[in-house]
């Protein structure tokens, strides 16, 4: 009982919030609406036992997408009126493929409904005796961990070519050099200078 009133609470939530990300007319609104969404997507992931999915969308998605988000919206001042000047000429098409989308949504949920048996087939999402987190782990580094090696070192690869690009040097502006510094030794560093009574620097 208990169980179906956090769902429906959670769902309802997420749908408002939802519908708020993309009705908002400030976009700071939006995003604050946006992280409300992912709060309430993972409280689902963890009434269905998937605790380490609703950890990952709160750390990774609130903690650094969303926020981006927020302090890219709040910095740049972008003009969203001017962007949404041609919207309403891509309205006919969005709203074919939301069509679409609510159609394949129906056949998967009516599949259960329709097909004797189909709930007995259903695949658990953990092992009996096992975390979600802990079967998580024993797949990807065990049958996945050279694609999650490949995928650690691109997006690596990906880290330093946005470093490397953004990087420019500027006149005027004073760079380390570290091998300078190396190499600096204590007389270089210290100046002895023997001052007189009375006398200043």
């Amino acid at each position: 009982m208990f169980e179906a009133i956090a769902f429906y609470f959670f769902a309802a939530l997420l749908l408002l919030s939802a519908v708020m990300v993309i009705g908002a007319r400030n976009p700071v609104h939006s995003v604050l609406f946006l992280i409300l969404a992912f709060f309430n997507a993972a409280g689902l992931f963890v009434l269905t036992g998937a605790e380490f999915l609703a950890m990952i969308l709160i750390v990774v998605y609130v903690g650094a997408v969303a926020v981006l988000f927020l302090f890219v919206v709040m910095m740049l001042d972008v003009d969203f009126a001017e962007l949404k000047k041609g919207a309403l000429q891509y309205l006919p098409f969005g709203a074919l493929i939301g069509l679409v989308l609510v159609a394949e949504l129906v056949m998967a949920g009516s599949a259960w409904v329709l097909k004797p048996g189909a709930s007995v087939v259903r695949a658990h999402a953990t092992p009996a005796g096992i975390s979600n987190t802990k079967a998580l782990g024993h797949i990807l580094y065990t049958d996945y961990v050279y694609y999650f090696q490949i995928a650690g070192l691109v997006l690596l690869v990906a880290m330093i070519g946005a470093i490397v690009l953004t990087l420019r040097s500027r006149p005027g502006v004073r760079r380390q050099v570290i091998a300078t510094q190396n190499a600096r030794t204590a007389a270089m560093a210290v100046d002895m200078l023997d001052i007189k009574p009375g006398e200043g620097a």
